[in-house]
């Protein structure tokens, strides 16, 4: 059953993902090294980057908990029992490729940009508009969801930033493009450890 279950996640998760190519957020570059050349899409998400960072410019467990509960409060079509200090501290260790325990700019806009295709891909497969994925909306992958079969928003998107850094990860390790990596118990632990 586990392994039924993990197919259907990986099948679902797949077709969603064969959308887009999944990368590693770029390096950090600090706020005063913006290249003139930015959209101005990119200067304005950065402005409100410089607002919800606050004084260090990094965006810490916590304020990604806030920020993403005052989003979600602005979609009531999006069942969720809010974000979780748990649920946030996981993103933040799988998205920090600088480790330093927080987001920075790059980071965070990567996994905002993830975050709202992700909440695109939960409304399409949402087809009754109950505000949860329920089994039946996509085919079985997610029977282990809850008791009732059904996962909602925060659980969903939790799911795919896990996904997404255990696919990031694996690529990293494929260097030859082979589909099969190998793997220490010093590689393994790190890759496993926040998924």
């Amino acid at each position: 059953t586990a392994m039924r279950i993990l197919g259907g996640v990986i099948s679902a998760i797949s077709e969603a993902a064969a959308q887009y190519n999944p990368e590693p957020p770029p390096p950090r570059t600090h706020y005063s090294n913006i290249e003139a050349n930015e959209s101005e899409e990119v200067r304005q998400f950065r402005r409100l980057f410089a607002q919800l960072a606050g004084d260090d410019m990094e965006v810490s467990a916590t304020e990604l908990m806030n920020i993403l509960n005052k989003v979600v409060t602005r979609h009531p079509d999006l069942k969720t029992d809010g974000f979780g200090i748990d649920t946030c501290r996981s993103m933040v260790a799988v998205m920090d490729s600088d480790t330093t325990g927080k987001l920075g700019f790059e980071e965070f806009k990567y996994l905002w940009n993830n975050i709202k295709r992700w909440q695109a891909i939960y409304k399409q497969f949402d087809t009754d508009r109950s505000g949860t994925i329920c089994s039946s909306e996509l085919p079985g992958a997610f029977e282990a969801a809850d008791e009732s079969g059904n996962m909602d928003f925060d659980n969903f998107i939790s799911c795919l930033v896990r996904l997404d850094a255990m696919f990031r990860a694996f690529k990293s390790l494929d260097k030859d493009g082979t589909g099969q990596i190998q793997v220490n118990i010093q590689e393994w632990l790190q890759l496993t450890m926040y998924s």
